[in-house]
């Protein structure tokens, strides 16, 4: 009996769409996982480790998020300013009010490698705080992502 072989996806092979997922009252952390599992292509049956075979995604609504618990006022982002004691933090709750595709950013930026395949996929992320974007040329399908919470 003859061994079949795999199907190892190409660059040019690769077939794409443009997805729309509202996140309005998703919760952060399965929306996130989500989306980093369809920009990188995991869900596609041709899914290849080492080739960028992801859908272009684009979240709505990303101000509508949920968070469980008191991750509003616990959790928070930390970055440095390259002085001597610069380390700076901001807390969940005032991140989504000055920036809320950020929240939705480094959340999905954090499930995706960091390597340069990682950044081919984490172009294909667009985030929107509104419920409107400027991609309906490209005739995105809507997606119906994780169950609302009630």
């Amino acid at each position: 009996m003859k061994q079949q072989k795999s199907h190892y996806e190409k660059p040019l092979e690769v077939k794409r769409q443009w997805l729309v997922v509202d996140a309005d009252g998703q919760t952060l952390g399965r929306l996130a996982s989500r989306i980093a599992m369809l920009a990188r292509g995991k869900t596609k049956p041709t899914y290849t480790p080492s080739v960028d075979n992801g859908d272009f995604v684009v979240v709505i609504n990303a101000d509508k998020i949920k968070v469980t618990g008191k991750k509003l006022t616990d959790k928070k982002y930390y970055w440095h300013t390259g002085y001597p004691g610069g380390i700076k933090s901001i807390s969940l709750k005032d991140q989504l009010k000055k920036d809320s595709t950020k929240v939705i950013y480094d959340a999905v930026k954090g499930m995706i490698p960091g390597t340069k395949l990682g950044k081919q996929v984490m172009k294909k992320v667009k985030i929107y705080s509104g419920n409107e974007h400027p991609h309906s040329s490209q005739n995105p399908v809507v997606l119906e992502t994780v169950a609302k919470e009630v």
